[in-house]
C-alpha cells in the first residue's frame, strides 16, 4: 500500500547494496529522519520522510550503470521526482580519504555509465550548499577527510537534476561508519532547508568551471569563500584530450540551471588555452567571471 504524497517536490535518494559506503549513508539517514515505508521497488522497501519530501530507494547494481532510474521510480511508485541524490563510495588511485560531491555527464565515450557526450542537468546551488555542509560536518565530527567538489564525470543518465555525494577512497573508508554518518547528516540538513534551486537567492551567480584537476580545487575554494554556485565543471584533462569544444560548452550550459557565466582556472591552463576560451566566450556572449566579481560569504 502506498502512502499518498502531498508535496509537489520529491527528492529521490538512491543507495546500492553492492556499495558499503552507500549502505552506511542510507543506514544513518534512516536513523536521523522520520521515515515510513512507502511501497517497494527493486525488491527493497521504499522509505518516505515527508518532513524533507524525500524517498530512499535501494538497488542491487552499481549506481553509475543504472540508467533512467528516475523514470522507473516515477512509473512504479506513481510519484513525481524533481531531484536525484546518489549516495556512493568514491574510488581513487591515491586512496586519500575524501568527502565529495559532483554533477554527472560524459565529455566523450560513456565508459562508466550515462551517454556519450551528454550531461545530466546539474543542481548547482543545492550541490554547492551540500559541499559547504560536508565541510562543516567534517570539522564538527573531527574527520580527517578532504572535502571537495569533483568535476563532471560518469553516469547514470537521468532526466531530472542529479548529483552524487561520496565517501572515499578505500575499502576501509567505505566501511568506516563515521564519515558515512557525517554525509548523512549533511544531506538531511540540506533537504531540511532546501529542496530546489528556487529555494535560494536569485542573486547567487551560477557558474560553469573550466580548468584544473579532478577535485576542482579552485572551484572548491571559491565555494567556501564566495557567494557562488557551480554546475558542470570541466577539468584540464578533458581539454587536453581534445574533448571540449563549443558544442560541449553549450551542452554544459543547457545542463546548468540558472547559468550566469563561466569561471576559468587560469593557472591550471596554458595561456593559449585561456585566450582560446576567452575568444569563444566573447563570441558566444558569455560572461567570464573573476574572483573579484564574487561577493564574500558572510
Amino acid at each position: 500500500m502506498l502512502i499518498p504524497l502531498t508535496s509537489t517536490m520529491t527528492v529521490l535518494i538512491v543507495s546500492s547494496t553492492e556499495d558499503p559506503a552507500s549502505t552506511n549513508i542510507k543506514k544513518f539517514l534512516l536513523e536521523i529522519g522520520d521515515w515510513n515505508e512507502f511501497g517497494e521497488i527493486f525488491s527493497h522497501p521504499v522509505y518516505l520522510d515527508e518532513n524533507i519530501d524525500s524517498i530512499i530507494v535501494t538497488i542491487d547494481d552499481r549506481h553509475i550503470r543504472h540508467e533512467n532510474i528516475d523514470k522507473e521510480v516515477i512509473e512504479e511508485l506513481n510519484i513525481s521526482v524533481d531531484l536525484l541524490i546518489v549516495v556512493s563510495r568514491h574510488r581513487s588511485k591515491t586512496g586519500e580519504p575524501t568527502l565529495t560531491t559532483h554533477p554527472l555527464g560524459n565529455f566523450g565515450e560513456a565508459k562508466f555509465g550515462g551517454r556519450d557526450r551528454t550531461f545530466v542537468k546539474s543542481s548547482p546551488k543545492l550541490m554547492t550548499e551540500l559541499l559547504r555542509l560536508l565541510k562543516r560536518r567534517a570539522k564538527q565530527d573531527n574527520l580527517y577527510h578532504q572535502v571537495s567538489f569533483e568535476v563532471t564525470h560518469h553516469g547514470p543518465f537521468v532526466e531530472v537534476p542529479a548529483l552524487f555525494v561520496e565517501v572515499g577512497s578505500t575499502e576501509e573508508e567505505w566501511r568506516n561508519e563515521k564519515p558515512a554518518r557525517s554525509v548523512a547528516k549533511a544531506v538531511y540538513e540540506l533537504l531540511s532547508n532546501y529542496r530546489s534551486e528556487n529555494d535560494f537567492s536569485e542573486e547567487i551567480p551560477v557558474l560553469i568551471g573550466i580548468g584544473g584537476g579532478h577535485y576542482a580545487p579552485r572551484f572548491t575554494d571559491l565555494a567556501f569563500e564566495k557567494k557562488v554556485a557551480f554546475g558542470h565543471m570541466i577539468p584540464s584533462y578533458q581539454i587536453e584530450a581534445g574533448l571540449v569544444d563549443e558544442e560541449i560548452i553549450k551542452k554544459c550550459i543547457e545542463a546548468t540551471p540558472g547559468f550566469s557565466g563561466v569561471y576559468i582556472h587560469r593557472k591550471a591552463l596554458k595561456k593559449s588555452e585561456v585566450r582560446e576560451f576567452e575568444r569563444m566566450f566573447e563570441d558566444m556572449q558569455i560572461r567570464v567571471f573573476r574572483s573579484a566579481d564574487l561577493s564574500p560569504l558572510s
